[in-house]
């Protein structure tokens, strides 16, 4: 079976565990800080804080924005549910704007347009999640100028996206929001096995994101609210929960960064080929805006007749051929149904998940695979 997607392992990501696993410390220890100093330092921000997962983070980021009962939370309906539940781990509610058919990330025009009528309403929301689909950078710019005039805050979803640019900024950099998070899920670009970590720019998000990462717990002296009663003493200031990151996974992500830059590459490749080969076809090809480079995280196409979409995907994988749908919209979903939403609210989403189809993608895989991929591809749609 060729995978829609797998993880690069070798013999240098091997040592770098096996070294911590023979350490003082596997976790709490200084391999943590460091994974957080040198991401934090790729993208292009000040401060990193890691967590156990991409939701973890996403959890601790809302919850640094103040995010709680009676605010919106506002996202993309074609995510992963992380990026809406982490709405509803604070208390908020959620809604969602619909997406841009060509890029697949959240629509401006739809987002202004509903930020409009929600100013109207007095429902505006506290927080906007763009997520970056398929490692295809959203509008940022666009986007903080309406959050400056509608006065929400930016987190950015960026869980596909790690190495992605748009002009000359590198998404993490937080040059257009308040927080930026990425996932190390085994698929993703770079992997710690499973973990996450959020990069912002102000120190006191970064500070609050990192005490509610441990138990709401300090153990800095500079922020005790009463004298310390020896080397021991710690304060829990808040209701924080236990999503750290251990040093065994951090010492993993740090052998990976070095490689990062040439895996990204190679993606870029990967998709380039794809889209030559694939341009005969009776599919609407992922596509990124100009003056943006994705990381492609994975590679989703669309077939043009997506009532076909079910017996191709299942000739494919009869074939050995991996291939997944990314996503089942949020709202479609059972859970949030219960909310009130319901087909036919977000229709350019529902639209492209109806033909919606990832082919395998990652750095390992060859031309001979890939032309596999595309001969069974071509013969379950002719």
């Amino acid at each position: 079976m060729i995978p829609y997607g797998r993880q690069t392992i070798d013999e240098a990501d091997i040592a770098a565990v096996v070294a911590v696993l023979r350490s003082d410390w596997l976790t709490q220890g200084p391999a943590v800080p460091r994974f957080e100093q040198h991401l934090a330092a790729y993208c292009g921000a000040e401060y990193g804080v890691a967590a156990s997962s991409g939701t973890a983070a996403l959890h601790l980021a809302c919850r640094a924005l103040g995010l709680g009962a009676g605010d919106w939370l506002w996202t993309s309906p074609l995510s992963f549910v992380a990026s809406a539940n982490c709405a509803r781990y604070c208390g908020a509610r959620v809604d969602f704007v619909d997406i841009d058919p060509a890029t697949r990330t959240i629509s401006v025009a739809a987002l202004e347009d509903k930020l409009h009528r929600a100013r109207r309403a007095g429902r505006l929301p506290k927080v906007v999640v763009p997520v970056h689909f398929a490692g295809v950078p959203c509008d940022m710019p666009a986007l903080a100028a309406l959050a400056e005039t509608f006065g929400f805050r930016i987190l950015e979803d960026a869980a596909h996206a790690l190495g992605s640019r748009y002009g000359d900024c590198a998404v993490g950099a937080c040059r257009h929001s308040d927080i930026t998070v990425f996932s190390f899920h085994p698929v993703k670009t770079l992997t710690t096995g499973e973990g996450g970590m959020a990069v912002c720019n102000d120190p006191r998000l970064a500070a609050a994101m990192r005490k509610l990462c441990s138990h709401g717990i300090t153990r800095d002296p500079a922020d005790f609210n009463r004298p310390a009663q020896g080397d021991w003493y710690y304060e829990q200031q808040m209701l924080g929960y236990n999503y750290r990151m251990t040093d065994i996974q951090a010492a993993l992500g740090l052998a990976q960064l070095d490689r990062l830059p040439a895996w990204i590459e190679r993606r870029c490749e990967l998709a380039n080929r794809y889209a030559v080969l694939l341009q005969s076809l009776p599919l609407q090809l992922p596509s990124a805006p100009p003056q943006t480079r994705p990381a492609w995280h994975i590679y989703p196409i669309a077939l043009a007749d997506s009532t076909h979409r079910l017996n191709v995907f299942n000739y494919l994988r009869q074939r050995g051929i991996g291939v997944n749908v990314h996503y089942i919209p949020i709202h479609l979903q059972p859970d949030y149904q219960r909310f009130g939403f319901g087909l036919g609210d977000f229709i350019n989403a529902e639209a492209y998940y109806g033909g919606a189809l990832t082919l395998p993608l990652y750095p390992a895989l060859t031309a001979d695979q890939q032309d596999q991929v595309v001969a069974c591809l071509r013969e379950a749609l002719l």
